[in-house]
């Protein structure tokens, strides 16, 4: 009997964290959840029959216990997909607060680091594993009044590809995707602006914004033994705003 693959999914407690929890779990992962908001990371949880373990992806010492948990509870990790992460209000570079940019780069890349870390100690000695980074198309371009979020998400990209260099030698493959404009909380403000949000919907050749269980799939195919030979890859749900 082929064992069921165990996969951690940040940022699970809304949005596309969650969305692509519920769909791990109906394609078969056992899901380890986490989170900060409590009360909302065990009910998706609950909904995936999975583990919830409440963890602050910037500390150290709870993305160990995180660690550690999935290590007593499961033996092992075959996946991650690290979707926890924030967006800063959208503001002119030059009145920009020196503590919102540190928030954001400490949130999207420190994060992003000390995750995928933490996966790779417990996937090392088996030698086998997929990560999978939540970047953004602002990886690769920019629009303005978001120099933090553009930023953070730029190093994200590129801390991909370098893990997937250092850990291909362990069989660990490790890749980002970027969504485009998503119809979720942390989004939907900007989707709903008359201005902004008419202006991003004009930039999509889909002439839509992604749902989440778009980017969802998209992530469940980078864990899967189809994108067995993807490492370091890039992967846009962009709705086609990067052929542009």
């Amino acid at each position: 009997m082929t064992e069921r693959p165990v996969t951690l999914v940040t940022g699970s407690a809304s949005g596309i964290g969650r969305v692509t929890a519920l769909h791990l779990a109906s394609l078969g992962h056992e899901v380890v959840c986490t989170d900060l908001p409590v009360d909302a990371l065990d009910e998706t949880a609950a909904m995936t029959a999975g583990l919830a373990v409440a963890a602050d992806v910037t500390s150290e010492a709870e993305v160990a216990v995180l660690g550690n948990r999935i290590r007593d509870t499961h033996g092992r990790l075959d996946g991650v997909v690290h979707c926890a992460g924030v967006e800063e209000d959208f503001i002119d570079a030059d009145e920009m607060p020196l503590a919102t940019f540190e928030r954001t780069m400490r949130i999207n890349v420190t994060g992003s680091f000390l995750v995928a870390q933490a996966a790779a100690r417990i996937m090392i000695p088996r030698r086998t594993g997929s990560i999978v980074l939540l970047g953004s198309i602002l990886s690769t371009v920019a629009y303005g009044r978001n120099a933090a979020y553009t930023a953070s998400k730029g190093a994200v990209l590129q801390l991909g590809k370098a893990l997937a260099v250092d850990w291909a030698r362990h069989g660990i493959r490790v890749n980002v995707v970027g969504p485009g404009p998503v119809a979720t909380p942390m989004s939907q403000e900007t989707i709903d602006d008359p201005e902004r949000g008419t202006w991003l919907l004009e930039r999509i050749p889909l002439g839509r914004p992604a749902e989440a269980i778009d980017v969802a799939r998209v992530c469940a195919f980078l864990l899967s033994p189809d994108s067995g030979y993807m490492t370091g890859a890039y992967l846009p749900v962009d709705g086609g705003w990067l052929a542009l």
